[in-house]
């Protein structure tokens, strides 16, 4: 046992982890966070949210060169991507953060410990380091926040360079001719549109009938609609039963979700991106007697699992499998253990899909609503009504609020569109607030920008948009 007596120990260095172990240090606490990967930031930084962002970033301005810059009288000759440079500068940006979460450590005086971590009884944390000896940290709290990790497909093994997953995705040697990706969710979404972007032909086949399940059908709708018009092809309702690799490349046997005839397709890397699950190996839970609830770890509404002392948050207890809500758990739970009154705002959790146009989607859609019996008022506005959407020559897309029929108070808000991502974080403050869509709709946005149409589609709720 270490001779440092620990108040909490974290297991996991990613979002959650590493955001609740500065803000427990912040608070008073002596902290280490137990991280094996060697790098911090977890999947998010290291093969998720932050090298896709850097390729979508880099292969929108490939064809934006190509496809863009002569209508705005630039002119270019010939054009050459140089796919190593392109994968070297994500590699650098993934560096510089993820260093930066070290440099944090050490300014709040967080232990940083290397190495798989388990729990090894009450107030006991065993890491074992990929060499060297184990050790066992003493503390008074374990917060488990190992995340999740790719969910896999029955029949298609994963060799991480003809079938990959979203981390072999981030780093192909070159641009496939043809990929299929299996999964037309956001990740499916996201590295399709990179790879569609450099050259490559790419297929989305999908289980269900739309695309981005569990958003409003109406963006669904029309970001389907849109992203054909990229040359994106669709397979929805389908199901792929198996997979066969070859140095030619990969067959695929995709079938009708409601029977007929199999259809074999060829790509020449196969994506699967049909979900995460919460990772939990060798963690020690069950000897621990840590309850779980289908995979994940059960905790009550303070983030505390049935074992005093353990606590667990993030991709591992359900819920949204985002990054920023971790991270509001990771700062709530460790406010908990101070005496504060730590919370998270579950109605007011946005989630976006950084394709172009963005896609961001907050609180209700339409179809819960209806479900819920929920009386509401919707307000829409275009973004090719918008002057800033029109001179940058973005204006596919639109926003749309949903307000409750009777107190106006904001209930939902879904936004295909350039810089969704930003323009939705409005909204959320609203609904913390319980703000109205006439709140929205009074409050003065500057002219000319982006984020008028969103006052716009508030001020359609009420039938007295200005601009349609």
């Amino acid at each position: 046992m270490s001779d440092t007596q620990y108040d909490l120990v974290v297991i996991g260095g990613g979002p959650g982890g590493y955001v609740a172990a500065i803000r427990a240090a912040q608070l008073g606490m002596k902290v280490a966070c137990v991280e094996k990967r060697g790098a911090l930031g977890g999947t998010c930084l290291n093969v998720g949210c932050i090298p896709s962002k850097a390729l979508l970033q880099s292969s929108h301005h490939y064809e934006a060169a190509a496809h863009e810059f002569e209508a705005h009288g630039v002119k270019v000759g010939k054009l050459e991507l140089d796919l190593k440079t392109m994968l070297a500068r994500k590699d650098k940006v993934v560096a510089d953060l993820t260093g930066g979460i070290a440099f944090l450590f050490k300014k709040n005086k967080v232990d940083y410990v290397i190495g798989a971590g388990a729990i090894a009884g009450a107030g006991a944390v065993e890491v074992t380091p990929a060499k060297g000896k184990k050790q066992t940290l003493a503390t008074k709290n374990i917060l488990i926040a190992t995340g999740s990790e790719v969910t896999p497909l029955p029949g298609v093994d994963i060799d991480e360079k003809q079938i990959v997953s979203s981390t072999g995705a981030l780093s192909l040697g070159k641009v496939p001719k043809k990929m299929i990706v299996v999964g037309a969710g956001v990740i499916g979404l996201e590295l399709g549109s990179v790879w569609r972007r450099l050259g490559a032909e790419v297929t989305v086949v999908e289980f269900l009938d739309t695309i981005l399940p569990g958003m409003d059908a109406e963006i669904c709708k029309n970001m389907n609609r849109i992203l054909k018009k990229q040359k994106m092809k669709f397979m929805l309702s389908s199901k792929v039963t198996g997979a066969k690799a070859a140095k030619t490349g990969v067959t695929l046997t995709v079938e009708p979700v409601k029977g007929g005839d199999a259809e074999t397709l060829k790509a020449d890397v196969v994506l699967v991106s049909i979900g995460r699950r919460p990772y939990t190996d060798g963690l020690g839970l069950e000897a621990a007697g840590v309850e779980m609830d289908r995979g994940f770890v059960k905790t009550d509404g303070h983030f505390k699992t049935n074992v005093d002392g353990i606590y667990a948050i993030g991709d591992v207890i359900g819920g949204a499998m985002l990054a920023h809500k971790a991270e509001e758990e990771g700062v709530a739970v460790v406010e908990i253990l101070a005496g504060q009154a730590g919370h998270v705002g579950y109605d007011a959790i946005p989630g976006v899909v950084y394709t172009w146009p963005e896609v961001a989607a907050l609180g209700k859609t339409e179809e819960q609503l209806k479900e819920e019996g929920v009386a509401y008022k919707a307000g829409k506005f275009p973004f090719s009504a918008n002057s800033r959407a029109r001179c940058n020559a973005d204006s596919d897309g639109f926003v749309k609020v949903l307000a409750d029929a009777e107190t106006d108070r904001v209930l939902g808000v879904h936004i295909i569109g350039p810089a969704a991502g930003d323009l939705i974080q409005e909204a959320v403050s609203v609904m913390e607030f319980g703000g109205s869509a006439e709140d929205i709709a009074r409050t003065c946005h500057a002219h000319p920008g982006l984020s008028e149409s969103v006052k716009e589609a508030a001020l359609a709720v009420d039938g007295r948009a200005l601009h349609i």
